[in-house]
């Protein structure tokens, strides 16, 4: 199975949510971490960003075998492995090779979480529509809705995470009004959640505000099984 997060506006914290979903579904069997950002090494507390991953997989081509990919995959421990970004760049890389990639995640036994950005390269927007599963991540923010409504990948979304902060006048209700997805997880933006990324313990102390809506949501995807159909 492939799970395909993407924000339409940096910063809203699709990173964040990719890597406590990784490690959530991680929980109940061998998952991955598909990193097309580069954030999630610094996200999982990793001591060194591997040279080769997805970035350079991609740029060999569609043709690109698919065991490369287990070739520079890193064991995060705990069930979980990341495919790295590599060396950063996706110039000439044809939207075939990202259609390719998520082939070859999709059709691997583990589940895997991606971390596609902001979806702004014809290659991921492909990967994105072989995707089992897209979620949208947004803020209650005017601008990230603005350009939300505006992105060409929008149709591709099952739902949305809405990351809640304080203060903000936008809530579920109007997210779901303005970008008519429903929205699947809201998330309280908390500094323990900050905290736990910036210390590179989260994945060994998740706060349970973030674990909680998200494992939730992933049992609605039918990423992990619930406790009761367990």
């Amino acid at each position: 199975m492939l799970v395909c997060f993407w924000s339409p506006k940096g910063g809203s914290g699709t990173s964040v949510v990719t890597a406590a979903s990784g490690l959530l579904v991680a929980r109940a069997g061998p998952a991955r971490i598909a990193d097309l950002t580069g954030d999630q090494p610094a996200v999982l507390g990793l001591g060194a960003e591997p040279e080769l991953g997805l970035h350079d997989w991609l740029r060999a081509g569609p043709q690109a075998p698919t065991d490369a990919l287990n070739r520079v995959a890193i064991d995060v421990g705990r069930n979980l492995s990341l495919l790295a970004a590599g060396t950063p760049g996706l110039d000439g890389v044809l939207p075939e090779a990202g259609a390719a990639l998520a082939v070859a995640l999709d059709t691997d036994p583990r589940a895997t979480v991606c971390d596609a950005g902001r979806l702004d390269h014809p290659a991921l927007v492909a990967l994105a529509e072989v995707a089992d599963v897209n979620l949208v991540v947004v803020r209650g923010c005017y601008l990230a809705l603005r350009r939300g409504v505006r992105h060409r990948a929008l149709e591709l979304a099952s739902g949305a995470v809405l990351i809640d902060e304080h203060g903000r006048s936008l809530g579920a209700r109007d997210v779901e009004d303005v970008l008519g997805v429903p929205v699947m997880a809201t998330i309280e933006a908390r500094s323990s959640t900050a905290r736990a990324v910036d210390a590179g313990v989260l994945p060994t102390r998740m706060p349970e505000s973030l674990a909680r809506p998200l494992r939730h949501m992933l049992v609605r995807v039918g990423c992990i099984k619930s406790k009761r159909a367990a």
